[in-house]
Order: C-alpha cells, then sequence, then structure tokens
C-alpha cells in the first residue's frame, strides 16, 4: 500500500515556508519602522555639553533689580561748570525719586520733608545713601558710585532744603 502524501507534504511544507518568510518580513519591516522615529545621539564637544548644561531661567530671590536712570549730561558748558559733582550725580541718578517724592522719599528742596533727617545728623544720611534704608536702595540703587560720590549727592540735597 503506497499513499501519494509526498504532494500534499510537498504543498504544506511550500505554505509553511511560505507564512514564515510573511511573518520574518512583518517583524523586519516594523523594526525599521521604529528606527526611523529614533532621533540620533547628541554631539559631545565641549560647546555642545555646556549648551545643554546652562540653566534654562534664572530665579531672583528677594527685590526686584532697580533699574537705573541714564546719566544725563548737561551741554551748556556755563551750566557745566556751575553744577557741582553732587548735582550731577542727583540728576543722573537720585532724580527719579526725589524730584517726586516716590516711596515716601523725602523731596528737593522740602525743607518740612528734610528738617527730620537732618535733625538726625549727616553721618546718619550718609550711611543711610550708602547702605540703603527702608525704601532706599544702596548708592541710589546705582553700585558703581563711590562713597565720595554718594555724599556729594547727599550733601547736594541737604544743601537745597536748608
Amino acid at each position: 500500500m503506497e499513499s501519494n502524501n509526498s504532494g500534499k507534504f510537498f504543498v504544506g511544507s511550500l505554505v509553511v515556508i511560505g507564512v514564515l518568510v510573511f511573518v520574518v518580513n512583518l517583524i523586519l519591516n516594523s523594526m525599521l519602522s521604529l528606527a526611523d522615529g529614533v532621533l540620533p545621539p547628541p554631539k559631545m564637544d565641549d560647546d555642545a555639553i555646556s549648551e545643554r548644561l546652562a540653566p534654562v531661567a534664572q530665579e531672583r530671590i528677594g527685590e526686584e533689580p532697580i533699574v537705573e536712570a541714564a546719566a544725563v549730561e548737561v551741554s551748556d558748558d556755563a551750566t557745566a561748570s556751575d553744577a557741582g559733582p553732587g548735582q550731577q550725580i542727583f540728576t543722573a541718578v537720585c532724580a527719579m525719586c526725589h524730584n517726586s517724592g516716590l516711596m515716601q522719599s523725602p523731596k528737593l528742596g522740602s525743607k518740612e520733608d528734610w528738617a527730620p533727617r537732618i535733625d538726625k545728623g549727616i553721618e546718619t544720611l550718609y550711611d543711610h545713601a550708602l547702605n540703603g534704608f527702608k525704601a532706599m536702595p544702596a548708592r541710589g540703587g546705582n553700585a558703581s558710585l563711590s562713597d565720595e560720590d554718594v555724599k556729594a549727592a547727599v550733601d547736594y540735597m541737604v544743601s537745597k532744603a536748608q
């Protein structure tokens, strides 16, 4: 009894091989499509590393920085020679608050505003101007001013209040 199963076996083998090829092809294509979305690794040179490590934001603790007023230059030669360093510093740094009485600062030329402060003594006024006092920032908010510059501005304001 001879069975004729060899043809069925051959066809079955071809079908199994075809299914395996199809499955392998499907797996390889899906792996290739996953690789399309992969980003290349970042550059590793010093500039690229320092750029990635740079802070993305700044945090401020305490008071906001004080915006400095632009220096006012006096164009008239006669007026410039009359204006001493105290008046020039006042105009450039102090006038913004002390001309208007901003944040309860004593107004320039107001004897009533300046009298209680002058009574405390010139050294106290210098100390408050140099180191800050209440809403008054140290050196009027301009850290580049020297002690002499700040004292000259204080002397100018006191002279206008007497």
